[in-house]
C-alpha cells in the first residue's frame, strides 16, 4: 500500500498549491522508492516513458499556434467574414460547422476540430459575429456565453453521432467487446451501420435546437 503513497502527495499538493510539476516529481519518486526502486532507475523510467510516448505532445504545440493566431486578430477576422454575410445567423453558422463535424468524425477524421483549435477561435467568434453585426453595440457577457456554449456543444455533438459511423475507432470496438461479455457478437461493420439513423436522429435534433435558438437571440434583441 505505501506505493499509493504518491497519490496522497499529489492530492495534497494540489492543495496547499505547489507547483504541479515538483509534486508530480516528487510523487513519483516516493511511489518508486516504496517499490524498490532507485533514484538513477526511477530517471531512466521517467525518460524511456516519454520517448516512447513523446508523439502525444505534439497535441500541444496546437495551444502556442492557436495562441500567436488569436493575437495575430484570428478571432477578429473570423467575426468579420460571419458580420459581412447578410443572411447568415448563429443557428445557421453553427449548423454548417455541425455538419461538417459530423461529416468529418463520420470519415474519421476526428481531429479536424476541437475546442481549442476550432471552436475557441474560429467558430465562437463567427456565431457572436452573426448575432452582434453593429460593433458599436456590442453583446451583453450572458448572450456571448449563451452562444458560445452552444459552439462548444455543437463540436461535442457532431463529434460524438459521427465518429460511431466509422467502423475503426475505439468507440466501436468498445461496444463490441461489451456486447460480447453479455454474449453477443457483433461485427463491426454491423455496428457502425446502426450507428447511422442515430447520427441522423442526432443531426435532426440538434439542428432544430440550433434553429431555436435564432428564435429566442431574435426574441431577445426585440
Amino acid at each position: 500500500m505505501l506505493v499509493l503513497s504518491g497519490i496522497a502527495i499529489i492530492v495534497i499538493g494540489f492543495l496547499i498549491g505547489v507547483n504541479p510539476l515538483l509534486v508530480v516529481t516528487v510523487a513519483a519518486l516516493a511511489s518508486a522508492a516504496a517499490a524498490g526502486h532507485g533514484p538513477v532507475e526511477v530517471v531512466a523510467l521517467i525518460g524511456k516513458a516519454f520517448v516512447e510516448g513523446r508523439f502525444l505532445a505534439v497535441v500541444w504545440l496546437a495551444l502556442p499556434m492557436v495562441g500567436l493566431l488569436e493575437r495575430a486578430g484570428l478571432r477578429e477576422r473570423a467575426r468579420g467574414i460571419v458580420q459581412g454575410l447578410r443572411r447568415a445567423t448563429t443557428g445557421r453558422v453553427l449548423l454548417g460547422y455541425l455538419v461538417l463535424r459530423q461529416i468529418t468524425a463520420a470519415l474519421g477524421l476526428t481531429s479536424l476540430g476541437g475546442h481549442v483549435p476550432m471552436v475557441r477561435p474560429i467558430v465562437a467568434p463567427m456565431a457572436e459575429g452573426a448575432e452582434a453585426r453593429d460593433e458599436h453595440d456590442p453583446l451583453d457577457r450572458e448572450t456571448r456565453d449563451h452562444i458560445r456554449a452552444h459552439a462548444a456543444a455543437v463540436d461535442n455533438i457532431g463529434l460524438f453521432f459521427g465518429e460511431d459511423v466509422f467502423i475503426a475507432i475505439g468507440s466501436i470496438l468498445l461496444i463490441r467487446a461489451i456486447l460480447e461479455q453479455e454474449g453477443i457478437v457483433v461485427a463491426p461493420l454491423s455496428v457502425a451501420v446502426w450507428a447511422i439513423p442515430t447520427a441522423i436522429a442526432a443531426f435532426v435534433i440538434h439542428g432544430t435546437r440550433l434553429m431555436l435558438l435564432d428564435r429566442r437571440l431574435k426574441a431577445r434583441r426585440a
